[in-house]
């Protein structure tokens, strides 16, 4: 019953432990797995937030160099020109072209080497038929067929990147026509005489309404949605001219050549113009065009790469998650910008190309490290579990176990107590009614001569010994039970004892029908040692023996060296010997080989177990050994 009460209830709280952390361990891979998946959906997210703000940048340039070309008046548009590939770090060659694509400017004949570099790979790109050459009806409609798939195809391939761009990009162009017709008349109002700035973001710069402030909100509540556009403002290519030196190059014409506020008024809505990037002589190039009210001369720009690229860094992210990578790569795949750890080899998280139209070939790769496996941490977390609950449920079985032995042990030893009792009880009574017997007998006087009276007197001798003997014992084994026995050490001559004590008790051992011999060695072997508690060893053994071997006939009482240092000292006796099963448990206290009352021998069953403990007091050992030829033999070792 106490088995079946301390296990089933184990197993039950192991069982359903178990059972909720099996649960749990689902809970935590379905976790883990959502984990993933969000933290995969962040890292796309950014990744499509870093072609935005590329594409918004390189928009917002492209938008700034054109309207600057745009607005700039046609007298001395050379003389401008030459002066803006100086002062304008992204602008590489300037060109004023016819609109059937015949060099005006610069001079085939006077060129220098990058102007003769660009007129080469202009002819390169373009061949006879530049991108602003008015084309022939049938091909103007395979044209406009062929751009509305590819614009098509490009919007439904990136419908969630380009559109979004687009959608900005249109917001930010309306306020820049907003703003040139406000500060137009800003222009007008205050200064009529003062000559124009060169530009519309130069105009910015100067003076704002209450609606350019509110433009430039609106600017900003779309650039907070993005985690780098701030930078992207910084670099103020085009937009926020008023922080970006290179917004400031675009400001920055001729002198005597700025255009007057009617022509800064003019609706450029009505420009024809656009961008044609390509690959020429291995390098990548973006080619700009306006054609100002969509007729006359065309002016172009080719835009500095180098330029564009160093500020293309500020795109990319900032704060990074754990185990992130970010890269921006050309259309070779040469990576130009990189936040975060980007692994050369090996094939990315997640690829993001930019529009055809804007950037080909160029894209942003995306790393992430293997997150903790959902599956994994589960399968960790679940056997952990299951370990902590198989531990729970054994210290359960093992302390019940201990409970269960201790509640035993010490059954067994109230009931070693009873029959200590009991036997003690026994062995007082008997010396005790020998004692009164004879002593009642001699005081009346029943006793025939004085011979018989002696022996009377002797007998009640050896009875109150007995009895004193018995009191000793249960002294000492009180004492050695409470650790309070004290030893007085002194020098012994163990050989000179031994003598003593067997010419003291050989009459006693006699008595029970036995010879108490010695086997002595001549020389005194002399230790260290308390003498009373060696006597009350020995003599415990010469007990034993009279009590359990009276029929074999002598007890032998030996000494001598040991070969190890200190003493062996040894009684033995012919008697039956003590069965294989009680030769280590005859020196535990209270026990008997037969404990029953009416045994044979009587006994408290404490004489081994006081004389082994007071040997170990000493410093040695009291052992067991079956002598050779039939009998007992106990060994007192000391040092």
């Amino acid at each position: 019953m106490y088995w079946l009460l301390l296990l089933v209830p184990a197993l039950v709280v192991g069982g359903a432990a178990i059972f909720l952390l099996q649960n749990e361990r689902q809970r935590v891979v379905q976790s883990g797995v959502y984990a993933e998946e969000a933290r995969r959906a962040a890292i796309a997210a950014r990744a499509r937030l870093i072609v935005e703000n590329v594409e918004l940048l390189v928009g917002d340039v492209e938008t700034g160099l054109l309207d600057v070309l745009a607005t700039e008046p046609a007298a001395d548009v050379a003389g401008f020109l030459q002066r803006w590939e100086k002062s304008n770090p992204l602008v590489r060659i300037s060109f004023l072209s016819t609109p059937e694509g015949a060099m005006i400017h610069p001079d085939a004949r006077t060129a220098g080497e990058d102007a003769r570099g660009f007129l080469r790979r202009f002819g390169q790109q373009f061949g006879g038929r530049p991108p602003w050459a008015p084309p022939a009806l049938a091909d103007q409609t395979a044209a406009e067929k062929r751009e509305q798939e590819r614009t098509t195809d490009e919007s439904a391939a990136r419908k969630d990147v380009s559109m979004n761009v687009a959608q900005v990009q249109s917001a930010r162009r309306n306020v820049q026509d907003l703003l040139k017709t406000q500060n137009q008349y800003a222009s007008n109002a205050t200064a009529p005489a003062a000559p124009a700035v060169a530009d519309a973001a130069s105009l910015r710069s100067r003076g704002r309404s209450a609606p350019l402030a509110e433009s430039d909100r609106s600017e900003r509540s779309v650039a907070a949605s993005r985690v780098t556009l701030g930078a992207t403002a910084t670099a103020g290519v085009g937009v926020e001219a008023k922080s970006a030196p290179a917004a400031e190059s675009f400001a920055t014409s001729s002198v005597g050549s700025a255009p007057t506020p009617a022509q800064r008024s003019r609706d450029i809505a009505s420009d024809r113009r656009g961008w044609a990037p390509a690959r020429v002589d291995g390098r990548f190039q973006l080619l700009g065009w306006v054609q100002p009210g969509g007729s006359g001369p065309v002016r172009g720009v080719e835009l500095e790469l180098a330029a564009l690229v160093s500020r293309l860094g500020s795109a990319m992210p900032v704060d990074l998650g754990t185990g992130e990578g970010y890269a921006l790569r050309d259309e070779q795949g040469r990576i130009l910008h990189q936040a975060g750890a980007v692994a050369r080899e090996g094939e990315p998280t997640l690829r993001v190309p930019f529009a055809a139209a804007l950037l080909p070939g160029w894209d942003v790769i995306a790393y992430a490290l293997p997150g903790p496996a959902g599956s994994a941490g589960g399968a960790e977390f679940f056997w952990a579990g299951v370990l902590l609950v198989v531990l729970f449920v054994a210290a359960i079985l093992a302390g019940g176990s201990l409970l269960l032995r201790q509640a035993r042990r010490s059954e067994e030893e109230a009931a070693q107590k009873t029959s200590f009792v009991a036997n003690v009880s026994h062995e007082f009574k008997t010396p005790l009614t020998t004692i009164r017997l004879y002593a009642e007998l001699l005081e009346q006087g029943r006793v025939r001569d004085p011979a018989q009276g002696g022996d009377y007197l002797r007998t009640i001798g050896r009875e109150t010994q007995r009895l004193a003997r018995l009191v000793n014992n249960a002294l000492d084994f009180s004492r050695l039970e409470q650790g309070q026995k004290k030893y007085a050490r002194v020098d012994v001559d163990v050989v000179a004892e031994l003598t003593r004590l067997i010419e003291t008790h050989a009459p006693r051992v006699a008595d029970a029908g036995l010879v108490l011999q010695r086997d002595l060695p001549a020389t005194p072997l002399r230790v260290s040692t308390d003498r009373d508690a060696l006597e009350q060893i020995v003599l415990n053994l010469i007990d034993n023996a009279c009590k359990y071997a009276a029929g074999g006939g002598e007890i032998t009482v030996a000494a001598r060296a040991r070969s190890s240092g200190g003493i062996e000292v040894s009684v033995a006796d012919r008697g039956p010997g003590v069965p294989v099963a009680h030769r280590e448990r005859i020196f535990e206290k209270f026990h008997r080989v037969d404990d029953a009352l009416t045994a044979e021998k009587t006994g408290a069953g404490l004489g081994l177990s006081i004389a082994r403990q007071l040997a170990r007091g000493l410093g040695g050992e009291l052992r067991y050994a079956p002598r050779t030829g039939a009998g007992a033999e106990f060994i007192l070792e000391l040092p």
